[in-house]
């Protein structure tokens, strides 16, 4: 009896470890597609801070050449 309830343990331990082991490649997983995800969204942000003022100066600078 006790034979079996230390190999029971022993093979819950196993399991435990290997649950831990997806677990951890999950989460590393999350984590970096949350990176990726973020740099996609923020770097055009910033970018577009300096491309869309050039944007609004060559615009109205078209319609001062033009006289309106």
């Amino acid at each position: 009896m006790e034979n079996d309830t230390q190999k029971q343990i022993t093979e819950l331990k196993e399991k435990i470890d290997k649950i831990y082991v997806s677990v951890e490649k999950t989460r590393r997983y999350f984590f970096w597609t949350m990176v990726i995800s973020l740099a996609l969204f923020v770097l055009p942000l910033i970018g577009l801070m300096f491309v869309i003022p050039s944007f609004i100066s060559n615009y109205t600078g078209a319609f001062q050449t033009l006289g309106v």
